[in-house]
């Protein structure tokens, strides 16, 4: 089968001819939602954007604004029969994206995805993605504790303790030998969807690269192995069919659904084929700044607290008394309380940081107390920073002019272009790295 591939980059305008060789996909994803697009079976990641209330425009991958399409921070692959849609970071160079790799691997802390296979067709880096996501999303379900559930199990003993089993019974034990088939519900690790982890965990191993894979989650792998008693390699289609009807449906669990999901992605495609069924939308999204962000903080950590706007973790609040209002989660508030600074990461173009932002940043520097305020991004070129003062006085009194101690400094990340190979590109970032940091802690207060 001929595949027609078009490849884009992210914040990017493009014409609408250009997707003339995937006309059919096109309707399928113009102007639609990620939420809309997960119903659909596209594999997103982190699940918690879906969610978002405040998202609904930067949640499209592809959005009509009169005849010219825009793409979002949203990077990955999609597909639709034989048409095929990769979204690239705007820093990949000749269709090698090193940065989004690079985003993956540190975030994730899980190997290079470019070393899981040899074979790097548009279907397999699907497949290859898949992969590299389940460590991640292994660990982070299982810092919920084990998923347990109402189970029934099926025994054959004299201590009789729930519903005989009549037909199985006598299938059992004919002639009598004073044994009792009988079932009894109980509260258990060993259900369906454990078990369901457990055959990926098994998938996966079975790979050259498998053991590398999971070696960082050795722990949380032991813990569902040990679980998972009565796993037998010759149940994995009728769990796989049991998962589909039952899906994690409870917000407690939701990090659970998220690698359900993830699960049945894998094994579904386990002969490395995805997307059968010619009528079937399929694929994986990241949102990328969300990596931005997590990446940022890798860097950073160490000296800011980092409230997470996604998972409505470490929420701060503008006013007093009223809980519902004004609940803010600014991505960096400096542990200094003597020199408080606020950071903003913003995966988007410098130009592209405009009023919007600069108020939320000022408000956010008003209610911490802080003078100095920071704008992160990744940049493309050697910019020097650039340092915002704030204004005081009005025009109308003729009196406007800059102060000296409180401003805004947009400082960016230089990501490497023009590299010949990935271990280039890390050792040039890592370099870059050092000096971001290094310009970033000696900040003059």
């Amino acid at each position: 089968m001929t595949m027609n591939l078009l490849r884009i980059r992210d914040n990017s305008q493009i014409k609408k001819a250009a997707f003339y060789k995937i006309k059919n996909l096109e309707t399928k994803i113009l102007n639609k939602t990620l939420k809309n697009l997960e119903k659909e079976g596209v594999f997103v990641f982190p699940e918690a954007i879906i969610e978002s209330q405040d998202l609904e425009q930067s949640q499209m991958i592809l959005q009509d604004e009169n005849g010219i399409y825009k793409t979002s921070n949203i990077m990955g692959f999609i597909g639709y029969g034989d048409e095929r849609l990769v979204i690239s970071s705007r820093f990949s160079d000749n269709h090698e994206d090193y940065f989004f790799q690079y985003l993956l691997s540190r975030v994730l802390d899980t190997p290079n995805v470019l070393n899981l296979e040899t074979d790097f067709s548009y279907d397999n880096s699907i497949v290859n993605y898949l992969y590299f996501l389940f460590p991640y999303l292994l660990s982070v379900a299982i810092r919920k504790g084990l998923f347990k559930q109402y189970v029934y199990n099926e025994y054959n003993d004299r201590n009789i303790k729930g519903v005989i089993d009549i037909a199985r019974h006598i299938k059992c034990n004919t002639p009598f030998i004073g044994c009792i088939a009988y079932r009894q519900r109980e509260f258990s690790y060993d259900n369906y969807l454990l078990q369901l982890i457990r055959h990926t965990i098994e998938f996966i191993q079975s790979k050259s690269f498998g053991k590398a894979l999971l070696s960082k989650v050795k722990n949380e792998v032991q813990l569902v192995v040990d679980a998972t008693y009565t796993y037998r390699v010759h149940d994995r289609q009728s769990i796989i069919d049991k998962n589909k009807k039952m899906l994690v449906r409870h917000a407690y669990y939701h990090e659970y659904r998220a690698l359900q999901n993830l699960c049945l992605l894998i094994l579904h495609n386990q002969k490395g084929q995805i997307g059968v069924g010619y009528n079937k939308l399929y694929g994986i999204l990241f949102d990328c700044a969300w990596l931005w962000e997590e990446y940022i903080n890798l860097l950073i950590g160490k000296d800011f607290y980092h409230p997470k706007n996604k998972s409505h973790s470490g929420s701060e609040q503008l006013f007093s008394g009223n809980r519902q209002q004004g609940l803010i989660y600014p991505d960096f508030i400096g542990r200094d309380a003597n020199n408080r600074i606020i950071a903003d990461a913003k995966y988007k173009p410098i130009d592209n940081i405009r009023s919007k932002d600069y108020l939320q940043v000022l408000a956010y520097m008003f209610r911490f107390d802080a003078k100095i305020g920071y704008y992160l991004y990744p940049e493309s070129t050697r910019k020097d920073r650039e340092r915002l003062r704030l204004n005081q006085g009005t025009k109308y009194e003729q009196n406007v002019s800059a102060r000296e101690d409180i401003y805004v400094m947009k400082c960016g990340l230089e990501i490497p272009c023009h590299t010949s190979n990935y271990q280039e590109f890390v050792d040039k970032i890592k370099i870059n790295e050092h000096k971001f940091i290094s310009n970033f802690s000696n900040m003059q207060f």
